[in-house]
């Protein structure tokens, strides 16, 4: 039987277990992020019941009309609402789509560096909306969180790519990093859908890898991979999702691709359908200098950025207006 091109790793054996299942899941690891960018990840450990309150916190919030939402309204890569029309994911790759059809909150790194410069542009206080009084206690309970498990994940992505374990994590020191709350509303909410309009159109992420608790529907998530093209991403209640951005792929010399996928618009046989998707980008500490992996490791040699140069020009593309 062939091994999924999206498989579910276990992290109990990883952070617990011998040398030999070790070795297994970071070779597992590669073969994945070599053909798909996607991960399903369980034994993290992060309680389902947060998750859940965050949703309802959330929603409650989403719900309210635009005129009170609108104080916290935000472009892409602020800490705030982004509200109907604000965003465009497919501008990402050159294609001019209608805006997606979402709604955020969207939260960001804000503890200071002490370097001005970097904290004026990645370091800013968060926006919490006094209409959701006890979002803030549990999206930071769920920040702190993310920030361990995706510190794990890079420590395995390091063994995976023939690295020490702090190849990626000695540059996560004081590290940038995003989070929105995605609300997918129904038809009655957004409308009907324009052509080539979707929830999230297709793209790739930017940063590192990027945690996604998301909910299963029909206009759901679908993932892109040379040999079946549009699929459905594999779901387990259990797990996370997980894929690695863009600038993951230029540091492995493009040996692992970067995940390219779309959240499908509401579906016509289920027009008031609702999800929701909680999002973790995970970066890198400002000003590190991203050097490809070279051959046999890396594929492709690309010239070193600075992850941040690179990162705010990815986050630039995908603003409209």
């Amino acid at each position: 039987m062939s091994e999924p091109r999206i498989p579910t790793i276990d992290l109990r054996p990883w952070l617990s277990g011998d040398h030999a299942a070790r070795k297994e899941i970071a070779a597992t690891v590669d073969r994945a992020l070599r053909t798909a960018g996607f991960l399903l990840v369980t034994g993290h450990g992060i309680d389902p019941a947060l998750r859940t309150a965050i949703r309802d916190g959330a929603r409650d919030f989403f719900r309210l009309p635009a005129a009170t939402k609108e104080p916290y309204s935000v472009r892409v890569g602020g800490r705030g609402w982004l509200g109907p029309g604000a965003e465009a994911n497919g501008y990402a790759e050159g294609t001019q789509t209608p805006p997606d059809l979402k709604e955020s909150l969207s939260f960001a790194a804000e503890d200071p560096t002490g370097d001005a410069a970097v904290d004026a542009e990645w370091f800013l206080p968060n926006s919490w909306p006094a209409e959701a009084p006890g979002l803030k206690a549990l999206v930071t309970t769920y920040l702190a969180q993310m920030r361990t498990l995706s510190d794990q994940l890079l420590e395995l992505l390091g063994a995976a790519l023939g690295e020490p374990e702090d190849f990626f994590t000695r540059h996560t020191a004081h590290p940038t990093w995003g989070f929105n709350i995605n609300w997918y509303p129904g038809t009655e909410v957004v409308g009907e859908p324009q052509p080539g309009q979707f929830r999230i159109g297709p793209h790739t992420d930017f940063g590192t890898v990027t945690v996604l608790d998301r909910q299963a529907g029909k206009g759901g998530l679908q993932v892109f991979t040379d040999e079946g093209g549009w699929e459905d991403a594999p779901y387990d209640p259990a797990a996370f999702t997980i894929n690695i951005g863009d600038l993951m792929a230029r540091w492995t010399g493009d040996r692992w691709r970067s995940g390219r996928h779309r959240v499908l618009p509401p579906p016509a046989d289920a027009p008031a359908e609702e999800l929701m998707s909680l999002v973790y980008f995970y970066e890198c500490d400002p000003r590190t200098t991203v050097e490809s992996v070279p051959a046999p490791t890396g594929r492709i040699a690309h010239p070193p950025v600075d992850s941040h140069v690179y990162l705010r020009e990815k986050l630039d593309a995908i603003s409209v207006g």
